[in-house]
């Protein structure tokens, strides 16, 4: 491992392009619930007025990422890991001129950001999340 400083010159705009969510997707939602919380202990519960998706805490520090647990939408669908940018748009953009596609574009979380499913040139989904209370 470098401990060199890292360049900040990225798409993110020096936004520390760290890994802030990650959702989990399950065919049983009860039996992956059960797994994890026997596994790491993490604390899961619905989410108020979001059907079919539950918080999962998973009990590290502010700066640990909690995740999302949800049903499967589609055969395949593996863990999507969300990194903080700057501007969603901005590093989709970015994403798409470097070979990556945009799977869903820029959407709205009420009164907490922006977030974008992108694919890279392995064919590897992630998003994107910016932050944004003012987010409609």
């Amino acid at each position: 491992m470098s401990t060199e400083n890292k360049s900040s010159q990225t798409s993110t705009g020096g936004t520390p392009a760290s890994v802030v969510w990650f959702e989990i997707p399950a065919d049983n939602v009860e039996r992956a619930k059960t797994f994890y919380q026997n596994l790491f202990g993490w604390t899961i519960n619905p989410i108020p007025n979001m059907s079919d998706y539950w918080h999962v805490d998973t009990g590290g520090a502010d700066q640990s990422p909690d995740a999302g647990l949800m049903k499967r939408k589609q055969p395949g669908q593996g863990i999507t890991n969300y990194v903080l940018v700057k501007s969603v748009t901005t590093a989709a953009n970015e994403a798409v001129k470097l070979g990556g596609k945009i799977c869903m574009p820029k959407t709205a979380v009420p009164n907490m950001g922006h977030f974008a499913i992108c694919q890279d040139t392995e064919n590897n989904t992630f998003g994107i999340w910016e932050m944004d209370q003012n987010a409609k």
